[in-house]
């Protein structure tokens, strides 16, 4: 019954997405007919731009976040443990970690270079990355202060998506000096957007599988079952549908 309705939900929440770019534009282009003054239009297309990031953070939080797994009587050819458990503990909490690092400072970076102009954010040498970096992977170590920090993930993407929608309706043309510039070699700020947080949920979705309730603990961890894999199919599936619709838009 819960698959039943977590499917329903999704052909749903997909749906809404085909056809909202197609509403949007008609919202678009009534707003033009009066770009210099505050109509009804206006405000409903400017309104707009916080359905879809509204869309993914809840989906997110609903099905991307607390993540269940099986956990059945372990079996000794179907167990990752010693050197090999450490490398993909140490590479994963090492990249998430990176990932939510420079996210946040994506972010920052947006504020200082929209609205407080004449202020340079400085970037991060590497001695500040490494302590942000370690400061994080501690809070990852941490069920409360892993899932407080994939809620800050979720405000922190969809405070960027609202400024691109700034930027989108504004022309306001992103050079070299935003640091969200030069990232993947994109010029669509949205799709980055999008990727930088598919990244962080692929890899979040990774990492509560290896330190699934006493994983880390007792040092051995159960290979993937087929049931564990299924929210990494509706991820690329929903995500997929978000590239779609930023496509569509712009």
């Amino acid at each position: 019954m819960i698959i039943k309705n977590n499917t329903t939900n999704l052909l749903v929440t997909l749906s809404l997405l085909l056809i909202l770019p197609f509403v949007q534009k008609q919202w678009f282009n009534l707003y033009s007919f009066n770009i210099n003054d505050i109509s009804f239009y206006s405000i409903l297309y400017y309104l707009s731009g916080t359905i879809c990031p509204s869309l993914v953070c809840l989906n997110s939080l609903k099905n991307y976040t607390y993540h269940n797994f099986n956990k059945n009587n372990i079996n000794s050819k179907n167990i990752i443990k010693g050197k090999g458990l450490l490398f993909l503990v140490a590479i994963n909490l090492i990249f998430l970690s990176y990932f939510i690092a420079d996210y946040l400072y994506i972010n920052f970076d947006l504020i200082f270079n929209l609205f407080l102009e004449g202020i340079n954010l400085p970037k991060p040498d590497i001695l500040q990355l490494c302590f942000f970096i370690f400061l994080i992977s501690i809070l990852l170590i941490f069920k409360k202060s892993r899932f407080l920090l994939k809620k800050l993930i979720l405000i922190n993407f969809i405070l960027i998506s609202l400024y691109l929608w700034h930027l989108q309706i504004n022309n306001i043309n992103v050079d070299d000096h935003f640091y969200i510039y030069r990232y993947f070699g994109l010029n669509d700020l949205n799709l980055i957007n999008i990727f930088i947080l598919v990244a962080i949920e692929i890899s979040f979705f990774t990492w509560c599988f290896l330190s699934y309730k006493t994983n880390l603990s007792d040092w051995i961890v159960q290979k993937p079952q087929k049931g564990d894999v299924i929210p990494i199919l509706n991820m690329f599936i929903f995500y997929f549908f978000i590239i779609i619709y930023y496509s569509k838009l712009t």
